[in-house]
């Protein structure tokens, strides 16, 4: 709900569905909730939001998932070509990854790149994806935005069932998260990639930006803002 050109990062992520096609849109809400209100949309809450993570989240809103889905993180902006982009992709999994990643942290010294989810990829097809990896080896960043179709839905879903039905207990790890509640959506990503089933990419050369940090701000505004959309009216 913080604005960036006097609108809030979600209003400015649902304008970009809209423009896209991208719809019915599900929101998953968590902290204050509440305050998280649109006319037109779904929404879903996890009550446990202080104790488990984005994968967790997503899952609370699983029976909308079947049919295929675009995902995307709630803290972000990128432009609206991006997603008209990945709406035309016809893989079973795909996500955007910035290869021009590093540009963005130069400077950045309250998010450093370990907190950079990064991607390694073989011939188009992701390896490894997770925080951590060696700068010098990664293709790029995830950006939180992806797209599953109907059967990367369904293989998504079977794998989250699978492992949660092989941990007994909550504190057993899953891939680098404590455990599967706790666990990102790229863990989720790398126990796929891991069981065979193929994400691809489709890169993006910067343009985006996520506001984690106060700091972010003024990256936001300067790409997003009021000024900015003035002068790129195309989005």
């Amino acid at each position: 709900m913080v604005e960036v050109g006097g609108k809030a990062i979600l209003a400015h992520l649902l304008n970009g569905f809209e423009e896209a096609g991208v719809g019915p849109v599900v929101i998953v809400r968590g902290y204050k909730g509440e305050s998280i209100s649109f006319p037109r949309l779904t929404f879903y809450d996890n009550p446990h939001y202080d104790t488990s993570n984005i994968l967790a989240s997503l899952f609370c809103a699983e029976k909308e998932l079947s049919e295929g889905f675009i995902f995307s993180y709630s803290d972000i902006l990128y432009p609206s070509r991006v997603l008209r982009s990945l709406v035309q992709e016809d893989r079973e999994i795909t996500i955007v990854v910035d290869t021009c990643w590093q540009q963005a942290y130069v400077g950045r010294d309250a998010h450093p790149v370990s907190e950079a989810e990064l991607v390694r990829v073989e011939r188009d097809r992701v390896v490894e994806i997770r925080k951590g990896i060696d700068p010098q080896i990664a293709f790029g960043e995830f950006i939180g935005l992806a797209k599953f179709s109907p059967q990367g839905a369904e293989a998504l879903s079977y794998h989250y069932h699978s492992a949660m039905s092989y941990r007994a207990g909550n504190a057993v790890p899953f891939h680098h998260a404590p455990s599967l509640e706790r666990a990102y959506l790229t863990d989720m990503l790398q126990e796929l990639v891991d069981e065979g089933v193929a994400v691809n990419c489709m890169t993006i050369e910067g343009g985006w930006v996520e506001v984690d940090v106060p700091g972010d701000l003024v990256r936001a505004e300067r790409l997003f803002g009021k000024k900015a959309y003035e002068r790129r009216p195309d989005g």
